[in-house]
């Protein structure tokens, strides 16, 4: 996210823009991003379920052998056309005819891991899913771009555009190819992927990821606080811009995890704090008050991290007991599919290493 709410609404959605009124907050930013519109970042909402036909049979009676066939009998979730060409999504501003196998899309917020994970090629992506090292291979061949590269958008003949509600050039953009948005915190993180999945036409794999996701998560949730105890905390924080961030349970950086599938305990200070806006800002003279016996900290390399050396730091219990895991904060600013991949196994390696 940019300074303040911006950046961590943006980091928040990874690469979502929302506008809080946390005095401290970041403005802009899955998976909550710092600068741009991010993460995460990941809140719980009304699903905007693209309409679902019924089962198309197409099989018909062969004279000659008795046999039936059964060529294009497959039913459309998002209601296909007969050529199976187009589909069409109910999108949240009214149905979008898209194509039924995109290969050529332009991601401009932060739904580029959800594309990765649904195999879909993106050739164009926003600049902090790019700057995603979980997402470095798989994007080595996939431009940077922004709601303002028109042309540059025009040259990746993309077949899909897809960004978040308060994205510019909207008409613009809709010239160029089919444009969905979707409105930050509309729907939860994993319902978010179910509805990428209806967008490109693969909701059964999105839904097969979802159930996936929740077992795993579960499961290694269990393993976690078998390890550390049923009752332990754990407490999530970050610095950005010269101010030092603690999370609620639904602001990407892990927290969806930790807290919604793994339930591992959050301490009651943090809940007070995050309840409204997500997170909460805070000086590190207090960080003992928040501090679980555990934390994760979300760590910006370029940033002013000073805040670790200091002697109020030094003696919070879990700092003591060594009790902390470092992540990067490049890839636990997105709450898609890929990054929440990822994040789980960073967690099930830090928790269980011992």
């Amino acid at each position: 996210m940019l300074a303040g709410t911006a950046a961590l609404v943006t980091l928040a959605a990874c690469g979502a823009e929302e506008n809080t009124d946390s005095s401290n907050a970041a403005e802009n930013n899955s998976q909550n991003e710092t600068e741009e519109t991010n993460t995460s970042n990941n809140e719980p909402a009304e699903d905007n379920d693209a309409e679902e036909p019924a089962e198309e049979n197409n099989a018909a009676d062969n004279e000659e052998t008795g046999e039936e066939t059964e060529e294009n009998n497959e039913s459309d979730e998002s209601g296909a056309d007969a050529s199976g060409d187009t589909i069409t999504y109910e999108s949240e501003n009214g149905p979008v005819e898209v194509p039924a196998d995109p290969q050529r899309v332009v991601v401009l917020s932060s739904y580029v891991g959800d594309m990765l994970a649904l195999d879909v090629p993106v050739v164009g992506a926003d600049t902090w899913s790019m700057d995603n090292p979980v997402f470095e291979e798989e994007l080595a061949d996939t431009e940077a771009v922004t709601d303002e590269d028109l042309e540059k958008i025009i040259e990746l003949d993309p077949d899909l555009i897809v960004g978040l509600s308060n994205i510019q050039n909207v008409d613009q953009l809709q010239e160029i190819a089919p444009t969905v948005t979707f409105t930050y915190g509309a729907v939860d993180y994993l319902d978010q992927h179910i509805e990428i999945g209806k967008l490109v036409n693969k909701e059964d794999e999105a839904r097969d990821w979802v159930e996936d996701f929740q077992q795993r998560a579960s499961e290694t949730g269990e393993e976690i606080k078998a390890e550390i105890g049923e009752d332990a905390t754990v407490t999530v924080f970050e610095n950005f811009d010269k101010q030092l961030y603690v999370f609620g349970d639904n602001w990407a950086r892990g927290t969806e995890i930790l807290y919604q599938e793994m339930e591992l305990g959050m301490p009651e200070s943090v809940q007070e704090v995050s309840e409204s806006d997500g997170f909460f800002a805070l000086s590190t003279e207090v960080m003992s008050e928040y501090a679980g016996d555990y934390i994760v900290v979300s760590k910006v390399a370029d940033q002013d991290n000073s805040f670790q050396e200091t002697e109020t730091y030094q003696n919070i219990p879990a700092v003591q007991d060594g009790n902390v895991i470092e992540v990067d904060a490049q890839s636990f600013y997105f709450n898609d599919a890929t990054s929440l991949d990822h994040q789980l196994s960073v967690f099930e390696e830090e928790f269980l290493s011992e």
